[in-house]
Formats: structure tokens, C-alpha cells, sequence
């Protein structure tokens, strides 16, 4: 029997949906949660994640303060950006958006935001927090993964659960929240990457394996088991000539072959990367709530 598709699409406007309601009662108080965005430069990429996380926004409520900057803008004057979100009581959350230009240092920008308002959950003392089990801004496809299993009713308590990638984005702070003795976790995680010295013995044994290696056919069906369930993070450009833009996206999963075995799996697009602006969304909220 073909797997069952987690449909990310839907699952995303679910909770858009949730979490408009409760802006409307966030406004009724008089707060409009606020998410301050910085782009500096013109990768396509990441233009492209922030005109979607702008349309969010608007459909759901959120006051949004984006700032596109040059490619050229000086490491200190982004810092002094990031210090006046910082300090603006209308926002609640800032995201700086990744990858950032060579001459500015990342990880000094990102030590720079207010872990108040680390709504990307990057900060280290977020990812401290959430390592330790404590309330936290969760990173956002993570946490979206997680989301898409509790809604699709998947089993996560004492669950074997095989992560393909080990990036400090997705892979290790997802282990982490897999681990942690709540409802949302209780799994027993192992971490596979490009030392692992066989994989598939791994993921054969796994009822949930997360393809997160950003290598197409990472994941083949010969690599799972029958019934597992298959979350696939990857986003790979192959060309297509039959596409106007000359390429498809596919996943890190063989999906043809292993929606054959899998019980339940995502599809790539359309399954955890609507997530990831949803919870960015969510953790804006969640912020704005904690100023009541």
C-alpha cells in the first residue's frame, strides 16, 4: 500500500489559522505582535523566503518591518539595525536572514539580537535553553518537523528515530528536541552523517527516519523498513528542461520508490517547508504573548 502524504500545506494553515485567532484576541488588548526582518544583499533564495514571510504576516495579522538592505551595508551599520529592533517596543521578534554577505560576521550579528526576540531560535542561549529542557524559541524547521508528526498522529514516545545530517539548522537542535522528556519527544535518536560508516544499517531499524543530508536520493527504499515514517527536509535543484525555469525541486528522499514502503511521508515541495515560516510566525506570537 503507498504511504499516506503529510500534507505540509494544509497542516501549515491549520495552524495560520490558530494562531490568527489569537492575534485577534492579542489585539483586542491592544498588542499587534511585530516581526522586524533584515535582508541584506539579493541572494534569490533568500528574497524569495522573505516575500513569502512578508504575505504571511499580512494574512494572518502580524505588523512586519522589513528592511532590504545593499550587499555593501557595513557590518556596523547592520549591527545598529539590529540594536534599534532591539530596543522598539512594536517589535517581538527579529529575524536576520541567512546567509549574510562576507565581510559581516554572522555569528556576531546573531550574539547581537535580544534573545527575548530570537524568534529564529538561534541565539545560544536559546539553543542553550532548549538543550537543558527549558521554555525556549524553538529553530523553526525543527520544531516544524515536529509539528508535522504530532498533527499526522505519529508515535513519538519511545520512537527509533534515525536523523540523517547533523547542521546546526535542522539536524542537532532536532535531535535535541526529539530527546527531551516531553509529549513532544521521549524518542530514542540516533544522528547518522557523512562519518557514519553505514547508514542504512541505521535507518533500517528506524520507525522514523528525517532526511536532512542535502543530497538528492540520500534516502533510497532499499535504506527503510516497511511501515516507517519518512520526513524528508531536503530542497535540491535538478534541471528539467520540461520546467520554465529549467530545474525541479526534489527532496533528499528517492520519494517514488520509498512512498512504496513507507507508511507516511512528506513531499518535497509541499511538506515541511511550509512549516518553517508558520513557526516563525508562531514564535512571534508566542513573543508578543509574553508581554501581556
Amino acid at each position: 500500500m503507498p504511504a499516506k502524504i503529510i500534507d505540509g500545506k494544509q497542516i501549515a494553515a491549520n495552524i495560520r489559522a490558530e494562531l490568527k485567532a489569537e492575534i485577534e484576541k492579542l489585539k483586542a488588548k491592544g498588542i499587534i505582535p511585530g516581526l522586524g526582518v533584515i535582508l541584506v544583499g539579493a541572494d534569490p533564495a533568500s528574497v524569495s523566503y522573505v516575500t513569502a514571510k512578508e504575505k504571511a504576516c499580512g494574512e494572518i495579522g502580524i505588523y512586519s518591518d522589513d528592511n532590504r538592505l545593499p550587499a555593501e551595508t557595513s557590518e556596523k551599520d547592520l549591527l545598529a539595525l539590529v540594536n534599534k529592533m532591539n530596543k522598539d517596543p512594536k517589535i517581538n521578534g527579529i529575524l536576520v536572514q541567512l546567509p549574510l554577505p562576507k565581510h559581516i560576521d554572522e555569528q556576531k550579528v546573531l550574539l547581537a539580537i535580544d534573545p527575548a526576540k530570537d524568534v529564529d531560535g538561534f541565539h545560544p542561549i536559546s539553543v542553550g535553553k532548549m538543550v537543558v529542557g527549558q521554555k525556549a524559541f524553538l529553530p523553526c524547521t525543527p520544531n516544524g518537523v515536529v509539528q508535522l508528526l504530532l498533527r499526522s498522529g505519529v508515535k513519538l514516545d519511545g520512537a527509533e528515530v534515525v536523523i540523517v545530517g547533523r547542521s546546526n539548522i535542522v539536524g542537532k537542535p532536532l535531535a535535541n528536541m526529539l530527546i527531551q522528556k516531553s509529549p513532544a519527544g521521549n524518542a530514542t535518536v540516533t544522528v547518522c552523517h557523512t562519518r557514519t560508516k553505514d547508514v542504512a544499517a541505521h535507518t533500517r531499524r528506524a520507525d522514523i527516519v528525517i532526511a536532512a543530508a542535502g543530497k538528492v536520493n540520500a534516502i533510497t527504499a532499499d535504506m527503510i523498513k516497511d511501515g516507517a515514517v519518512v520526513i524528508d527536509v531536503g530542497i535540491n535543484r535538478v534541471e528539467d528542461s520540461t520546467k520554465k525555469a529549467g530545474f525541479r525541486l526534489v527532496g533528499d528522499v528517492d520519494f517514488e520508490n520509498v512512498s512504496k514502503k513507507a507508511s507516511l511521508i512528506t513531499p518535497v515541495p509541499g511538506g515541511v517547508g511550509p512549516m518553517t515560516i508558520t513557526m516563525l510566525l508562531y514564535n512571534t506570537v508566542e513573543s508578543a504573548k509574553a508581554n501581556i
